[in-house]
């Protein structure tokens, strides 16, 4: 079995200076970090999923999650918060889509990454 640690302790300085130049700012990790935790909960992944094709109400995803309308407002107000869905307003309803092609985009290459062969 390979394991995930060097056979012998040398440190490529070179590699190091090198990486942390190339470093992210603190601000876009923890960005990022946030980002994929919204992927990482099975049901604003299933929401987001959903927003896809179309947009959708809080009644219509309550119904297709089978959870709560109340589970289904605090999951896009955090995606919301996020920046990955956006909303508009149609007399008293209020239709839920995602923000933009950049994520559909994130959870195709995720889908894409998932379902390649080993």
């Amino acid at each position: 079995m390979e394991q995930d640690n060097c056979g012998s302790r040398i440190i490529h300085l070179e590699k190091v200076v090198g990486a942390r130049g190339r470093a992210l700012p603190a601000a876009e990790v923890e960005a990022i970090s946030q980002l994929f935790k919204a992927f990482a909960d099975p049901s604003r992944l299933r929401i987001l999923h959903a927003l896809r094709v179309e947009e959708m109400c809080v009644c219509d995803l309550s119904a297709l999650l089978e959870i709560s309308e109340s589970a289904v407002s605090h999951q896009l107000r955090l995606l919301r918060t996020l920046r990955l869905v956006t909303n508009r307003r149609d007399g008293t309803v209020l239709y839920y889509r995602l923000l933009d092609a950049h994520v559909t985009e994130l959870l195709d290459l995720a889908l894409l990454h998932l379902r390649e062969e080993k």
